[in-house]
C-alpha cells in the first residue's frame, strides 16, 4: 500500500513525494512519501536493506530517483547532483566515512571551498582559522592540521559532522551518525543537534538505536523491504510496537547471556605496547569465553585488536597461544594461527567494494582446504558461502551482486561470514553490530553467544555497553592506552565501567 501524499504548509520543510527508485534484481524504495518539520527531527528506521540509505541518497542528490518528486520549503527540486543539493540547503553525514585520509581535518571540511589569498593560492591561516572558529563552535576538540589517517574512526565522524555543518544548511541528513561515538559523544551530538532545531532546520535522522529514538526524534517513520509501514511521534510508541513494524515480528531485548562456561586457556597478552597507542596491556583469554573490551575514543582498543592480529605488531610485550610464545607479525601468521578479525570499518578495511559477494566470502579461504591438485574447489566454496550466506540472512538478489549494492548492515554480515568460513579458534569482533537493525543485532549477538558456546574464545569491542554487558563474561577497560580494570560479569555495570573508563 503506497504511503500518503502530503500536502505542503506553512511548517513544513521537505516533502518527499512517491518516490521509487529500483537497482538491478531489487527494488530498494517502493512508493514512498514523508515530510519533515521545520525545527524538528524525523528519524527514519528499519531493517538493513529497507531502503533508508537509498531514499536519504535520492534527497542528498547522489542518486537520482525513478520516479516522485521532493519540494524543499514549497519549491520543487530537480537536482543533478550532491553539490546542487547543498546549494539548495541539504547536506548529508555519510554512514560510511568520505573522507580524504591524506589531506588535513580543515582540508576535508572545506574543500571546494578554501579560502583565497592575495595571490588567489589558498589563505591555510584563513583556513585553520575559520576551522578552529567551527570546531569550537561546535566543540568538537580537533586539530585543524590533523591529517584524517591518523584518526581513530569516532574523530573522523566529527570531521563529517563539523563538514556537514558548515555548509549552515536547511535540512541536515543524518545517517547513523552514532555509530562509531561513544554515549559522551552522542551526548554532544544531540546538543548540537537541539541547538539546530531551535534555529528552525530540520534533521532527518537515521538510526537502529531505539534509545536514540526516543530521545531525540520528534517524528518516526519506518520503512520494511522498500515500502512505507508507518509514522508516529515517539511518545505514542513503545519499543516494541516499533520493532513490529519494522521486522513484523517480536524480538528479544537483550543481547543473550553468553551461554558457555571458559575452558582452557587461548590467548595470555603480557604488557603489550604499541606507543602512543596503548602501554603494558596484559590479559588471557579462555575458550567458551567472550572478554568485552569498553572505553572511550582515545582508548586503544582498535589499536590493541590491529596488534593481536598482526596489522601493527606490538612494539614490545609478548603473546601466547594455547601457551605457547608466539610471534605475530602479519595478518597472514594470524589466520595461520586460527585468529580472525572483523575491522570496525568495513568500508575502509573490510570489504572488497569492487567484488561481489561471493568474492568477498571465499577470499579467507582459497587455501588447502578447497584446493585439489593446485585448483580451487570452485563448487565446494560456492556451497559453503551460500551456506553461510543463508544463515547469517545476507539480504542479496545472489552470491554474484556487487558487494557495495549492499546495504551497510549487510556487508558487515558478509565480513562475519567470511571469517566464519576459517572456523576460527580466536574471534577478534572490533564493533561489530556497527549500523547494524535491531533484528541483524539480535542475529549476530545469538551467533557470537553460540561461537563462544562451542568453545571459541572471542575478543569483542563495543561501544555499545548494553551489547558488552550482556554478551560477556568480562570485561576488559581501558582508558588512553592502559588496563583501568577487568570486571568479572556479576560486578559489571555501566556505572563502573564508565568510571574506569573515565580516570
Amino acid at each position: 500500500m503506497p504511503s500518503p501524499v502530503v500536502d505542503a504548509s506553512a511548517g513544513c520543510l521537505l516533502e518527499v513525494r512517491r518516490v521509487s527508485k529500483s537497482f538491478p534484481g531489487v527494488v530498494a524504495v517502493d512508493d514512498v512519501s514523508l515530510r519533515v518539520e521545520r525545527g524538528t527531527v524525523h528519524a527514519l528506521i528499519g531493517e538493513n536493506g529497507a531502503g533508508k540509505s537509498t531514499l536519504m541518497k535520492i534527497i542528498a542528490g547522489i542518486i537520482p530517483a525513478d520516479a516522485g518528486e521532493l519540494c524543499l520549503l514549497g519549491r520543487t527540486l530537480k537536482l543533478r547532483g550532491p553539490r546542487q543539493a547543498l546549494e539548495s540547503g541539504i547536506a548529508m553525514i555519510h554512514q560510511e566515512l568520505n573522507l580524504m585520509p591524506t589531506m588535513t581535518v580543515a582540508e576535508n571540511i572545506w574543500i571546494g571551498r578554501e579560502p583565497a589569498g592575495a595571490l588567489g593560492l589558498v589563505s591555510h591561516r584563513e583556513l585553520h582559522r575559520r576551522t578552529r572558529a567551527l570546531l569550537e563552535r561546535l566543540r568538537i576538540d580537533l586539530d585543524p592540521q590533523a591529517e584524517v589517517r591518523t584518526l581513530s574512526i569516532a574523530s573522523r565522524q566529527l570531521v563529517e559532522i563539523a563538514r556537514a555543518l558548515s555548509y549552515d544548511s536547511q535540512l541536515l541528513i543524518m545517517d547513523e551518525p552514532t555509530s562509531a561515538l561513544t554515549a559522551h559523544d552522542a551526548a554532544h551530538l544531540f546538543a548540537i543537534i537541539r541547538e539546530l532545531k531551535s534555529q528552525g532546520k530540520g534533521v532527518l535522522y537515521i538510526t537502529h538505536r531505539m534509545e536514540e529514538l526516543f530521545e531525540i526524534a520528534d517524528q518516526v517513520t519506518v520503512l520494511r523491504d522498500g515500502k512505507y509501514i508507518g509514522s508516529a511521534a515517539p511518545r505514542t510508541l513503545t519499543r516494541e510496537a516499533v520493532i513490529r513494524m519494522m521486522v513484523g515480528r517480536e524480538l528479544a531485548q537483550n543481547a543473550p547471556r553468553a551461554r558457555s562456561a571458559p575452558g582452557a586457556l587461548v590467548l595470555a597478552a603480557h604488557r603489550l605496547t604499541l606507543r602512543p597507542h596503548f602501554q603494558d596491556v596484559s590479559f588471557e583469554l579462555h575458550a567458551g569465553e567472550i572478554l568485552g573490551i569498553a572505553g572511550l575514543i582515545g582508548a586503544g582498543r582498535s589499536k590493541l585488536a590491529e596488534a593481536l592480529f598482526g596489522v601493527t605488531p606490538a612494539s614490545s610485550g609478548r603473546i601466547s597461544l594455547a601457551g605457547e610464545e608466539v610471534r605475530i607479525d602479519s595478518p597472514r601468521a594470524a589466520v595461520a594461527r586460527g585468529m580472525a578479525f572483523v575491522t570496525e570499518d568495513r568500508k575502509e578495511t573490510g570489504c572488497f567494494l569492487t567484488l561481489n559477494v561471493l568474492d568477498n566470502l571465499e577470499i579467507a579461504v582459497l587455501n588447502h582446504d578447497f584446493v585439489r591438485l593446485g585448483f580451487v574447489r570452485a563448487g565446494a566454496v560456492s556451497a559453503a558461502c551460500a551456506n553461510v550466506s543463508r544463515q547469517l540472512r545476507v539480504k542479496t538478489p545472489d552470491l554474484r551482486e556487487p558487494i557495495a549494492n549492499l546495504s551497510g548492515g549487510n556487508q558487515q554480515k558478509v565480513l562475519l561470514g567470511r571469517w566464519l568460513l576459517t572456523g576460527p579458534r580466536l574471534l577478534i569482533l572490533d564493533e561489530p553490530t556497527r549500523g547494524i537493525d535491531v533484528a541483524a543485532k539480535a542475529e549476530i549477538h545469538e551467533l557470537i553467544a553460540s561461537l563462544a558456546a562451542r568453545g571459541a574464545a572471542v575478543l569483542m569491542i563495543s561501544s555499545e555497553l548494553p551489547e558488552i554487558l550482556g554478551l560477556s563474561h568480562r570485561v576488559m577497560v581501558m582508558h588512553e592506552g592502559r588496563v583501568t580494570g577487568i570486571l568479572g560479569r556479576g560486578e559489571a555495570d555501566q556505572e563502573k565501567i564508565m568510571a574506569l573508563a573515565a580516570q
